[in-house]
């Protein structure tokens, strides 16, 4: 951008939706209305065909969007403060709805005067620009956007501000004096991070029951839970992008969660819209090569989930019992994949001891939420409050107890004399279990443990030195 003394006298007009703000605020509204309101989606094809600009508005007249949560491109807002204080006037020109336009101007207090979308009139590309022209004259204005519709916009203003342009304006805008303002980090590094690739660890569960069958010596199984592991994860990251989608604006209040990539603006939510179901049809696709008997475990998986995602996840107790439940599930599905058979006792085992991490997710989760804002009751989005913490720790710590005497039960059984010559070697997997349980919760109540206990584990060097210890206790049941 030209360093001349006379820009500052000329009006820089600066769009909202993908430039000030990284996000779109109308598809972000219109997210939240579905999820506040369900029954709205009856009356969208009819608010739809009445044009966008009254789109907008209707869905504005029903969500309020808190500005203040909004992820605001803060290289470009530092850049807009520092010109508002030498005294430059300001103008908010967006598509948006008039009345989102104004509650943002008015929360940052920069902006001398609004022209946004008013119900009759979308003001995007030709329609923008005129209004500019008219309002200041050809070349009488500077303009920052970020989109193809904003390069007819720059050619009728004096100098050209791109924030965070997309692969086809930066073409277009190859050889000119352009100021660009780029923040938003590799895509595919956002995506990684949006899919939660490194959370398909939890599939490894898949696995157990051909591990505790002792069948590690059939090729055949290994295909087969492989491809099991798969369509599990396709699944899994499906789920959580439609989570974020949904839990958007709940995300963006959060201290640690508004990083995310959707709730930060580093992806697209139309790219999101598109990647969930193309990611469920994958791990469906996947599920018919297992036989229908995965495909059906499958398939209760993803109901439960976006059942969970939409509304269990706000019911006090269900909501942990479902968490629990979402691991049992991919134990049992192992079972089906491969034809393994699952022990009662495992399956015991496993909803002890997963819904005790469901309710130490819960506990660290509200106590961040609470340490970071003392002043709120409870987590966004959750039926908790503060008064539930020592009811969360003490439930979810009985119930870690529980499952380590579910194991100790089952190392008496008849059944584990089918595959231990040493059964009571494996006596010491429990006392491994209640450290490990204690630890976690420890750290809990340390404030030292992230909303995901099993993310924590991956990363946990003592977590990964206890799996080994018991790896080889059960080495030795088996061999001495």
């Amino acid at each position: 951008m030209t360093n001349d003394s006379t820009s500052t006298l000329r009006p820089l007009c600066v769009d909202l939706d993908g430039t000030l703000i990284k996000t779109d605020t109308f598809a972000q509204a219109l997210l939240l209305l579905i999820r506040a309101r369900p029954a709205a989606l009856f009356f969208i094809p009819h608010w739809a065909k009445q044009g966008l600009a009254s789109f907008k508005q209707q869905v504005a007249r029903k969500i309020e969007l808190d500005p203040a949560a909004l992820p605001f491109h803060s290289d470009l807002l530092a850049f807009l403060k520092s010109e508002h204080e030498k005294g430059r006037s300001l103008i908010l020109a967006t598509a948006s709805d008039v009345s989102v336009a104004r509650r943002v101007a008015d929360h940052l207090e920069i902006f001398s005067d609004v022209l946004a979308s008013d119900g009759a009139v979308n003001l995007k590309a030709e329609r923008k620009r005129d209004a500019l022209v008219a309002r200041f004259g050809e070349k009488n204005f500077d303009y920052a956007g970020n989109a193809s519709d904003d390069l007819i916009v720059w050619a009728s203003a004096r100098e050209t501000i791109a924030v965070n342009p997309c692969a086809p304006v930066r073409r277009a805008l190859q050889g000119t004096p352009a100021r660009i303002f780029d923040d938003r980090p590799a895509k595919w590094k956002a995506w990684l991070k949006a899919l939660r690739v490194h959370q398909w660890m939890k599939n490894i569960l898949l696995f157990l029951p051909m591990l505790l069958a002792q069948e590690l010596t059939t090729p055949a199984l290994y295909g087969k839970a492989i491809l099991a592991f798969f369509a599990f994860s396709f699944a899994a990251s499906a789920i959580y992008v439609f989570n974020d989608l949904f839990d958007l604006h709940a995300d963006q209040h959060h201290p640690r969660k508004q990083k995310r990539p959707f709730a930060a603006g580093n992806l697209s939510l139309l790219g999101a819209v598109v990647a969930a179901p193309l990611l469920v049809l994958t791990a469906l696709a996947l599920a018919c090569l297992l036989g229908p008997a995965f495909v059906g475990v499958l398939f209760i998986y993803l109901i439960i989930t976006t059942l969970y995602s939409w509304r269990l996840k706000q019911i006090v107790l269900l909501d942990v019992i479902t968490l629990a439940g979402f691991y049992t599930i991919r134990i049992l599905a192992g079972t089906a994949a491969y034809g393994v058979a699952t022990s009662p006792w495992l399956i015991a085992f496993s909803v002890f001891l997963f819904f005790s991490l469901a309710l130490v997710k819960r506990y660290a989760e509200l106590r961040e939420v609470l340490g970071a804002a003392p002043e709120k009751l409870g987590a966004r989005g959750r039926g908790y409050r503060a008064r539930h913490l020592p009811w969360l720790g003490r439930v979810g710590i009985a119930s870690g107890i529980f499952s380590a005497a579910v194991l100790l039960l089952y190392i008496n059984s008849d059944k584990v004399v089918q595959f231990y010559k040493t059964p009571l070697i494996l006596s010491l997997l429990c006392p491994l279990l209640l450290y490990w349980i204690g630890r976690i919760w420890h750290l809990a109540a340390s404030g030292k443990l992230s909303d995901d206990p099993l993310d924590f584990a991956a990363r946990d060097p003592q977590t990964w030195a206890i799996a080994a210890l018991g790896v080889f206790v059960l080495i030795l049941g088996a061999v001495l």
